[in-house]
């Protein structure tokens, strides 16, 4: 999700002020994200998704040592 969350911005065009004012996401937030710095936590990822027209969905992973 983290991929397609940053294609979406980048295609998006906005500037991250305005992105951060439409999406309910903190524009430093947003900065670090897009650079690699930092994840975004899931609340920030949920109004993202939801701004995009995009769903958050749980990814099943194999239980840890098998």
């Amino acid at each position: 999700m983290t991929n397609t969350l940053k294609k979406a911005i980048a295609d998006s065009g906005l500037p991250m002020l305005r992105l951060a004012n439409q999406s309910g996401v903190l524009r430093q937030s947003l900065m670090r994200f897009v650079a690699g710095k930092s994840s975004l936590h899931l609340d920030g990822a949920d109004k993202l998704a939801a701004f995009f027209g995009l769903e958050l969905r749980p990814v099943r992973r194999g239980k840890k040592g098998r």
